[in-house]
């Protein structure tokens, strides 16, 4: 079968680790005046304690908001003169940012990178402002019965578990943390190592590694410890149900879940092509048709398989009329448990086979989405020609080897159920 070209591939990926640890992927495309960058660094939520959660998030909030050499609107300014931006912000495993520009200004966007990674002060006023924000999405948080079903799931789903805690934290954990607090992280948790870096654009991938080797060649942080291992999860030896009670909702979300595939597993990509028949492809596949268009009993309804570094989960989500809810669980277990004891059909197979096979490319059509996918390459240490050959991988799969990985994480005497509503 022919190979195609247009795909990045290990030919037009350019890869470079630098002393100092860091780690740069570049591709051009002449074909946009603009160039992306996007990447991260290697601290994240993982690092902070259960009474400061969320000390990571806020420092990755603050890291633009003023450093040694600039205001924060004097940041903002330098950018949206050339018509540039960049952003950061922490998860569980690293800190990441992203950012545009004209290839032409890629200097100044390297340069607004350096020095708000490495020279941020953290002013006191920008900060209380900030942390005001983050309070107020709190409060709004507790009162979205989506995502308090999401937080209530992720308590159970991972108890014990690093992923059972927010990355934003809590109320009391937010106002718990200090400016001191924040330098110290920032002293400690940033630096270079395990950092990586991706350019996309109208720049030739060796002046890309130029350029980052002489703004970012020289960061060294001899106190930055070794990335925070993850620790195992113990799976649950039964089912769990809890409901998160918000007075005076008129919907309920129900969230329903096993633990599911790394997304290096080997069986990542038969998971994620069950999970588009049971719960996404066309009106959110065999969930979305039989609980909410046959059945009605759902405002939406859809699965996903959400896969990362660590241990993911495979889950259905649906909003529901509270009057509705014992009815609309009892449906979604019957079509799961169809879902896991029965191959699919050849014909819902191959029409998802075909819609991953055809979106690709359209998810590439961008510089910001070729950055995005190279990221994921070094994230995941795929294969530099994985998308090359992702057409392929994806063909192979079949019935069986669908039915094989939803019987295995689909088992319903340790499912998971959690409501938020009134």
């Amino acid at each position: 079968m022919k190979t195609n070209h247009t795909l990045p591939g290990a030919d037009d990926i350019t890869r470079v680790r630098l002393e100092n640890g860091i780690t740069v992927l570049a591709r051009a495309n002449f074909a946009s005046p603009s160039v992306v960058i996007s990447g991260y660094m290697a601290t994240g939520s993982l690092n902070d304690t259960d009474e400061k959660l969320g000390l990571s998030y806020f420092t990755s909030l603050g890291l633009m908001r003023g450093t040694q050499k600039r205001s924060f609107q004097q940041i903002f300014d330098a950018l949206e003169s050339a018509g540039a931006s960049l952003g950061f912000s922490a998860g569980v495993h690293t800190t990441g940012f992203s950012g545009r520009a004209l290839a032409e200004d890629l200097p100044l966007l390297l340069d607004v990178l350096v020095e708000t990674s490495q020279q941020p002060i953290f002013p006191a006023s920008e900060m209380e402002r900030l942390r005001a924000q983050m309070l107020t999405g709190l409060a709004m948080r507790a009162q979205d019965t989506g995502e308090m079903a999401s937080l209530t799931f992720d308590q159970m789903i991972y108890a014990g578990h690093p992923y059972r805690r927010p990355e934003d934290g809590y109320t009391e954990t937010i106002q718990a943390i200090t400016q001191k607090d924040i330098l110290e992280y920032h002293r400690r948790w940033y630096g270079p190592r395990d950092m990586v870096i991706v350019a996309v654009g109208a720049v030739e991938p060796q002046q890309v590694v130029d350029m980052v080797e002489k703004t970012l060649g020289g960061w060294q942080n001899p106190q930055q410890p070794p990335a925070v291992l993850l620790p195992p999860l113990e799976p649950l030896s039964q089912p769990a149900f809890q409901k998160y009670e918000i007075p005076g909702k008129v919907q309920s979300d129900l969230i329903m879940g096993v633990i599911g595939p790394y997304r290096k597993s080997d069986d990542y990509l038969a998971a994620s092509l069950g999970n588009n028949i049971l719960g996404q492809f066309g009106m959110m596949g065999r969930i979305g048709k039989s609980v909410r268009e046959r059945s009605g009993l759902a405002y939406y309804a859809y699965s996903a398989v959400n896969a990362g570094i660590g241990p993911g989960t495979w889950e259905v989500s649906a909003g529901v009329n509270p009057r509705n809810l014992s009815k609309a669980e009892a449906l979604t277990r019957k079509e799961i448990a169809r879902f896991a004891n029965k191959k699919v059909f050849w014909s819902e197979l191959r029409d998802s086979q075909a819609n991953y096979i055809g979106r690709l490319p359209l998810s590439l059509e961008s510089n910001g989405g070729v950055a995005s996918a190279l990221l994921n390459l070094q994230r995941y240490d795929l294969d530099l020609d994985y998308y090359r050959t992702y057409a392929d991988r994806v063909r192979v799969v079949t019935p069986a080897n669908v039915l094989e990985a939803a019987h295995r994480y689909w088992d319903l005497n340790r499912l998971v159920v959690a409501v938020a509503g009134p």
